[in-house]
């Protein structure tokens, strides 16, 4: 069954430098809780976000356990959007859609993530039990990351 995440967020920046720290892949760590162990293992030639870029990490989403990650940016709208999709990874789907809207104060980023886990009803069980938890710990730990970078 597929889940769907929102997270809005205003930040106290021109659109320029919203897009420049989203869109290197170099920045997720310093959004992700420690525990997580995440750790971006491509390295680039360039900070330009472009679609087919593929993106390697390591991360420990559940008990410590390190695993492999794999994205690939599907999609971009310079400076309004851009989309990674997890080719290899601990969900079935992981589609991430982030969204920058230049406003009076700032700017509005906007997220919406589709995700599915694998093992069918076992998988369902997870998500209700710790792993939906897991992701609002995420993304609550990433507003507060960002209010400090952006918004002080």
């Amino acid at each position: 069954m597929k889940h769907t995440l929102f997270r809005e967020q205003q930040l106290h920046c021109d659109l320029k430098t919203a897009w420049e720290f989203f869109s290197s892949p170099g920045n997720l760590s310093k959004i992700t809780p420690e525990d997580m162990n995440f750790i971006v293992r491509t390295k680039f030639d360039t900070n330009e976000i472009y679609e087919g870029m593929i993106i390697d990490y390591f991360v420990s989403p559940l008990f410590g356990i390190k695993m492999k990650w794999k994205t690939e940016i599907t999609q971009v709208n310079f400076r309004k959007s851009f989309t990674d999709f997890q080719k290899k990874g601990p969900y079935k789907l992981w589609n991430h859609h982030h969204e920058f809207i230049e406003n009076e104060q700032g700017v509005l980023m906007k997220d919406k993530v589709d995700y599915e886990l694998p093992f069918g009803f076992i998988g369902e069980i997870a998500n209700r039990l710790f792993v939906k938890n897991k992701l609002e710990h995420i993304f609550d730990y990433r507003f507060k990351v960002l209010e400090k970078y952006f918004n002080q």
